[in-house]
């Protein structure tokens, strides 16, 4: 190997996604701080060297086979349940390739996450989630941004399945929800989203593309994959980087990982950075004891229900997204913690990369929010090419599968609501409805994630509340995977947000 650096940075970041392109951005505002952002895929420099489909909003990437600008990992949901988890692998990472959903965290969120520094108060991070956006509804208030790096606009309702959704919401007595982003009583309303005139904004496009491109102390490499870390009596002093076929140390004052919540653990792993005895049984030399990291993760489970639609409907014109319904699960275990997500693209579309499919049904996405862990992510190999072993642990409990009966009973009552626009359900039937073993079979058969993975190196049990590795200096986390559990929304907003956060810490030297 050989060291490669024109300049030494002071900050070497591994990862230019939905936190590691807004850190990067932030940190180099400090003209007095040399700043290098690796990326494990490609990095445009200029908006039009982005692929049309990746910026196409009524699109999901994501959900795409074999799209090259996703990585999948092998996972497990439930026993027996395999899945591909999907994730960015692009400048702006999981932003470039996701809905464009910009739902905030709850208040709820903000008071679980402070008990490890009031850093992450609702209070505390207003000011930086007003300070990341530009609301181009709302305009510039004491709840929103008018000048941030991201525009937010929400959906249109004026899509006749949109409106139906939204008079169905009414019909069965649900409040009206207009802004998601504020902190009202959750029920129906529209989605915020970083798309704009029907194009995706991802982080790179808002923090990197425009004056930070500019700064001499801020260095973007593309298909630059980060192997380990380099930790010396405690000290993390650079990164394995591999680029072209070949290996290189790159040396750094500290290193920030944001490779996002499945492959910052993985890279600790790979590090020697994790539980000790799982590492040593798998040939990895051990170099730190951190058993929280990969112990558990969090994420939404997520199933499809289908409706018909009577009459052709019009393709979206800007967005996949229609209207979303929050409401809460029997228990009081938190406020909206199920969430109905309305496509106005059907499966078929949203998997063959097409806003058009005639004649086919139109889905809700219905997922649980409830914040909960379970499930593990374990190194299984030295090798970095081999990934790592990572289970869900969806449905272990009665309470997760009431959750999800009630959401989909929930998703059923609207469809049955649509009024004539609908031709009904396409599945599940009345019976698999009213009977819970029935209904449990039938979302077994059909569980998916909402791609919503957080707490995998978790404040608390790996970093305090600003990022830092527990027990060594110069190492810093900045994804969702140090959020302790997902929040009560997608998080995609909230990963902008930690990106904020912990530039924030590190400028201030905490």
């Amino acid at each position: 190997m050989s060291t490669l650096s024109p300049r030494r940075p002071d900050v070497l970041v591994v990862g230019a996604g939905g936190s590691g392109a807004v850190l990067a951005a932030r940190l180099s505002e400090d003209p007095g701080c040399e700043v290098l952002l690796a990326e494990a895929g490609p990095v445009p420099s200029e908006l039009s060297d982005f692929p049309g489909g990746l910026l196409d909003a009524r699109l999901v990437p994501g959900a795409q086979p074999g799209n090259p600008a996703v990585r999948t990992f092998p996972a497990r949901l439930a026993p027996g349940l395999p899945y591909a988890a999907a994730r960015g692998r692009f400048l702006g990472g999981s932003t470039t390739v996701n809905g464009g959903y910009f739902i905030r965290a709850r208040r709820e969120d903000f008071d679980r996450w402070s008990v490890h520094g009031d850093l992450w108060s609702y209070d505390r991070v207003l000011p930086l989630m007003r300070a990341l956006e530009t609301d181009l509804d709302l305009g510039a208030t004491a709840l929103h941004g008018g000048d941030g790096p991201v525009p937010v606009r929400r959906t249109d309702l004026g899509h006749p399945a949109a409106a139906a959704f939204q008079a169905a919401a009414r019909s069965l007595g649900h409040p009206d929800d207009p802004d998601k982003n504020a902190q009202a009583a959750p029920g129906f309303g529209p989605v915020p989203s970083n798309t704009v005139d029907g194009r995706r904004i991802n982080t790179g496009i808002a923090y990197l593309l425009g004056e930070a491109a500019r700064r001499p102390n801020l260095t973007v490499l593309g298909d630059c994959v980060a192997r380990s870390v380099v930790v010396s009596r405690g000290r993390a002093t650079g990164v394995v980087l591999e680029r072209g076929g070949r290996r290189t140390v790159l040396d750094a004052g500290q290193v920030v990982l944001c490779a996002g919540s499945l492959s910052s653990p993985h890279l600790l792993h790979l590090s020697g950075i994790g539980p000790a005895d799982d590492l040593a049984a798998h040939g990895v030399p051990v170099v730190h004891d951190l058993p929280a990291v990969g112990a558990a993760l969090s994420d939404h489970p997520q199933v499809t229900v289908e409706w018909t639609p009577r009459r052709p409907l019009p393709a979206p014109s800007g967005t996949w997204l229609g209207g979303a319904l929050h409401l809460p699960s029997s228990g009081g275990a938190a406020a909206g913690d199920l969430e109905i997500l309305q496509s106005l693209v059907p499966v078929m579309g949203l998997v063959g990369g097409t806003a058009s499919v005639p004649g086919a049904p139109l889905p809700f996405l219905v997922s649980v929010l409830t914040p909960r862990r379970g499930g593990t992510l374990r190194t299984v190999s030295a090798d970095p090419d081999v990934p790592p072993r990572i289970t869900y642990g969806y449905l272990d409990t009665e309470d997760d599968r009431r959750r999800m009966r009630e959401a989909v009973r929930a998703a059923g009552a609207v469809v049955e609501a649509l009024g004539d626009i609908s031709g009904g359900p396409v599945e599940p039937a009345p019976r698999p409805l009213d009977d819970d073993a029935l209904l449990d079979a039938w979302i077994l058969a059909r569980l998916g994630t909402s791609q919503h993975t957080c707490g995998t190196v978790p404040m608390g049990g790996a970093v305090d509340g600003h990022g830092r590795v527990h027990g060594l200096t110069g190492l810093r986390v900045a994804d969702t995977s140090i959020l302790p559990d997902a929040p009560l929304r997608g998080p995609a907003a909230t990963a902008v947000l930690i990106g904020e956060v912990i530039a924030r810490a590190v400028r201030a030297g905490g």
